[in-house]
């Protein structure tokens, strides 16, 4: 095996593994050998499933490979992290993991404390409300005046 094989390998899991990391909304931080891991291993396990449900399919077997990924970041959130996969939780910073610490410490010399980064969960939702509620009025399920009635009401907080 040449030595250029190996680094398109691992520049593979990287890019696999990072947008995986992408893929699910908040800071996860990690050290780059993991996310070069996570992007591997969903690579193989998504090419050896793929070959085998779809008759070696590479649409197939190129979905499910990130999607294996992304399921690894999630897991790894979820059960090592100890941090909700959506939602305003999501979206703070961790307080375990690999190299949590680290990018912790890098955070506080640059002045920064990361548990102030975590979004007020009020804020988070009304934002929330707010898009649905658009969101609606361009399905056409809300006319303009519903839809500045139910804005107003959403910022003074009366539902």
């Amino acid at each position: 095996m040449s030595l250029g094989l190996v680094l398109a390998i691992l520049f593979s899991g990287l890019v696999t593994g990072a947008l995986a990391r992408f893929a699910i909304p908040g800071p996860d931080p990690m050290p780059m050998w993991l996310t070069i891991a996570i992007g591997l291993t969903g690579s193989i396990v998504g090419a050896v499933v793929g070959r085998e449900i779809s008759d070696n399919n590479g649409y197939v077997v190129s979905f499910l490979s990130f999607g294996v990924a992304i399921a690894l970041v999630a897991a790894y959130r979820r059960f090592v992290q100890h941090r909700p996969i959506f939602g305003a939780g999501a979206l703070s910073f961790p307080d375990r993991g690999l190299g949590v610490a680290q990018q912790r410490e890098k955070l506080r010399q640059l002045g920064i404390d990361p548990d102030r980064l975590r979004p007020d969960p009020q804020q988070f939702q009304r934002a929330q409300h707010e898009a649905m509620l658009r969101e609606l009025h361009r399905a056409g399920l809300l006319d303009d005046a519903e839809l500045d009635d139910k804005l107003a009401r959403l910022a003074t907080g009366d539902r």
